[in-house]
């Protein structure tokens, strides 16, 4: 494997914060503060009520903007969700797709994951596909049963070259929001084989060039310890992602 071959992401996770009041005052405290980070891609995902006040803002800055959903119809009647295209001719260019929250209480599935990593793909953006276990399969030491079920249905019929648009977020259900962190060497351990998942399907020289993020609680304290393993190329960063200062330090980690 060489992790030189990819290069770092940081991405925020905003998950249900921020009005249009409050993230305006975020962005323009997190947009100076990682301006010279030019060894990596740097991501905010807000709410859809921020998406364009978040465009606009870091137009022609280092940071670009992700949503936390989308919809797999280009679109109909689905009362209260948004489409690819949507997000598209928004100027968004990253959306999360199978966040653990999101198929915890909203009912999706591998399947509809599936259905909504290809509609984003085929709209031009690029996919942050979660996958990860929870605290009872991990205990059940199921954990790479869930995580290579999860990332080939997730992966199903996406095509070698469209996985270059492809980032995938290792996120251990039972370290998200708990304040439990899987340590450096457990999160490489799954990362690890989450890139081997990958290679039994789409080739080594594929699957080394593969983002591969840890999601599970990375903060400004431990983010350098994960980030120096071979198989963690970045974070998707969810409470730290809300303090600008706590951000920036984890993305000055990344760029180092």
């Amino acid at each position: 494997m060489n992790k030189a071959l990819r290069r770092p992401l940081i991405a925020g996770n905003w998950k249900m914060n921020k009005t249009p009041t409050e993230a305006k005052e975020l962005i323009a405290d997190i947009v100076p503060a990682v301006k010279d980070a030019d060894n990596c891609d740097i991501v905010i995902c807000v709410p859809f009520i921020d998406l364009a006040l978040a465009v606009d803002m870091t137009y022609q800055t280092n940071v670009k903007v992700g949503a936390q959903n989308v919809h797999f119809a280009p679109n109909g009647a689905y009362t209260g969700e948004i489409s690819a295209a949507m997000l598209k001719e928004l100027g968004v260019e990253y959306v999360i797709i199978g966040h653990s929250e999101r198929r915890q209480y909203f009912g999706e599935t591998d399947e509809t994951v599936n259905l909504r990593v290809r509609a984003a793909l085929d709209a031009g953006l690029k996919v942050i596909l979660c996958v990860g276990e929870n605290k009872d399969e991990r205990l059940a030491n199921i954990t790479n049963e869930i995580v290579s079920k999860q990332t080939k249905l997730g992966l199903a019929d996406v095509a070698t070259e469209a996985l270059a648009n492809v980032i995938i977020a290792y996120e251990p259900v039972w370290a998200i929001g708990t304040g439990l962190t899987a340590t450096p060497e457990q999160a490489e351990e799954v990362c690890s084989f989450i890139r081997r998942v990958i290679a039994e399907k789409y080739g080594t020289d594929t699957a080394d060039k593969v983002i591969i993020l840890y999601g599970g609680s990375m903060n400004a304290v431990n983010a350098r310890d994960l980030l120096a393993k071979e198989d963690i190329d970045g974070g998707l960063i969810g409470g730290a992602s809300l303090k600008a200062k706590d951000f920036s330090v984890i993305v000055s980690e990344a760029n180092a």
